[in-house]
């Protein structure tokens, strides 16, 4: 969102503008505690997004994105499917999460505090994530690629994803923290030049 260390050959006019999510090159995941011993890690495999990049200013970038619930992916089919019900995202009655940024801090050169808010089950509420400039290059069809890499944790019982099973020697089934977990990369939008009008022929 601004000038870094990461090495690039383009310029801030040609890295500043518009920018769609390529989520076929993106993840976004996240990861609980299980059984207070190891680590469970999921993601969403389908969602949708975009942002705009102020090189002169990155305070005034601003990012969003739109996550289907149903994508939800443990690489465990029953673990998908609770997943999906009312004791934790109810994807039936809330099928999207989404995030609409609010405001962007500038931490380094290369690193950047983007606070939005957050819905998750109906529930909205400021989240903040840190995030890594990876770089920016023109790919061979010619698009402006920039790369993103972020992370933010948050208590999923704020949104209202509270289920949860006590354990015989203490404890609980599911952490309540959970870590997000950003991988993008994102095309700028290409503007067209608009179409010249033909000048007018002169009168005989």
């Amino acid at each position: 969102m601004t000038q870094t260390a990461v090495p690039t050959a383009l310029t801030p006019a040609e890295l500043t503008g518009d920018y769609v999510l390529d989520a076929s090159h993106s993840r976004i995941g996240f990861v609980a505690r299980h059984a207070m011993v190891t680590k469970v890690r999921g993601q969403f495999t389908e969602f949708a997004g975009g942002a705009h990049l102020d090189l002169a200013d990155p305070t005034a970038s601003s990012a969003h994105v739109d996550i289907e619930v149903a994508s939800v992916d443990t690489r465990n089919e029953q673990r998908d499917g609770h997943l999906r019900t009312n004791e934790f995202f109810d994807a039936p009655s809330f099928p999207q999460i989404t995030f609409r940024s609010t405001g962007v801090e500038v931490l380094d050169e290369s690193t950047f505090a983007v606070t939005g808010d957050l819905t998750i089950k109906g529930t909205t509420k400021p989240v903040t994530v840190e995030f890594e400039y990876t770089g920016a290059a023109k790919d061979p069809f010619g698009n402006v690629r920039v790369g993103f890499e972020g992370r933010a944790s948050l208590n999923r019982s704020d949104f209202g994803v509270s289920w949860n099973a006590a354990l015989e020697t203490g404890g609980v089934l599911v952490s309540e923290k959970i870590a997000l977990e950003f991988e993008l990369s994102a095309i700028k939008v290409q503007v067209e030049a608009p179409a010249e009008v033909p000048a007018e022929a002169p009168e005989a």
